[in-house]
């Protein structure tokens, strides 16, 4: 395993898409490899056992992160020495492509994950949640994490999602094709997703099976990968599905990071202001103000308090 001074810290932001497989091909080359596959994928693969993540990750995701413009997974392969292979595609392609199979095909026939104690698929977004759990089928026993993940966009069954309509002539019917089904093999997957979300709710539901478990975080939006990094929850996640320790509990106790979080606690303030609750908005008002100090939960709070009675309250 090189060193993080040999390459795992050095920052990818910004590159054109060649300068970036290139870094990325140079930090990999030592314990691993970088191969394209087809015109618009490509696998990165760095070796250190005995725990593998498998991520499925966009090259404008990387970037829009805004952090390293590294692939997440490289995180954990610096703090926990965990191996990473990384399904990358340029663009949002769902990963439908048979040099994709065909790349698992060979992963399967080499016996690869089989050389691991423990193998996490990971992947958050419509496209890359779904890929996750598509292709964990090639990993008997793995554990899947999937944020806001689509089941499939057959529009046989799933018509009603009308998001990706120009995705609508690639086929979700041949191999790797329904998302939920493919989870059959997993020794368990976590759907993580907002359920005020209402697509991205459909979906979750659509994976309801006995070995996964729906985990909700209302009132966080459709970002939620970026949410849980900024509120450094998800690789803590990760490290306890790798290790088996993930719980409903331990992610809603987890998941009160969220009350000191400012987006949620003001998209929280705006949902009751829509459902025109203001004594629960003034209650989560005082409460904010009294904990952080928020001059714009203080002023929301002056004026609830103005609308109700005519005159404020010092706090």
């Amino acid at each position: 395993m090189q060193d993080a001074a040999n390459g795992f810290d050095v920052p990818m932001l910004g590159l054109d898409r060649d300068q970036w497989l290139k870094k990325l091909e140079e930090i990999v080359d030592e314990d691993g490899y970088l191969q394209p596959l087809g015109a618009r994928h490509f696998a990165s693969f760095v070796e250190d056992k005995p725990t593998l993540l498998v991520t499925f990750e966009t090259m404008q995701g990387i970037q829009a992160r805004g952090d390293t413009g590294q692939p997440l997974g490289f995180e954990l392969v610096r703090e926990l020495g965990w191996s990473h292979l990384c399904i990358l595609s340029d663009g949002d392609t769902w990963f439908r492509d048979p040099a994709v199979y065909a790349f698992f095909d060979r992963l399967v026939d080499d016996g690869l994950f089989e050389d691991f104690k423990d193998v996490v698929f990971y992947g958050a977004g419509p496209g890359c949640a779904y890929a996750a759990a598509a292709f964990s089928v090639t990993a008997p026993g793995a554990k899947v994490v999937a944020i806001q993940p689509q089941a499939t966009l057959d529009p046989r069954i799933s018509g009603w999602d009308n998001r990706f309509s120009n995705m609508r002539r690639t086929s979700f019917s041949d191999r790797y094709g329904y998302a939920p089904d493919m989870l059959d093999a997993a020794s368990h997957a976590y759907v993580i997703h907002d359920p005020q979300e209402t697509m991205d709710a459909i979906h979750a539901g659509m994976f309801t099976r006995p070995n996964v478990t729906n985990l909700r975080m209302p009132f966080m939006g459709g970002n939620l990968e970026n949410d849980l990094l900024e509120m450094q929850l998800l690789f803590r996640i990760l490290a306890k599905v790798a290790a088996g320790t993930l719980s409903e509990d331990s992610f809603h106790s987890m998941a009160r990071a969220r009350r000191s979080y400012p987006p949620y606690l003001e998209r929280l303030s705006a949902a009751l202001q829509v459902q025109k609750r203001p004594v629960l908005e003034a209650l989560l008002c005082a409460n904010v103000v009294c904990r952080m100090r928020s001059h714009k939960f203080l002023h929301r709070l002056e004026a609830l308090e103005l609308e109700a009675t005519g005159t404020t309250v010092s706090l």
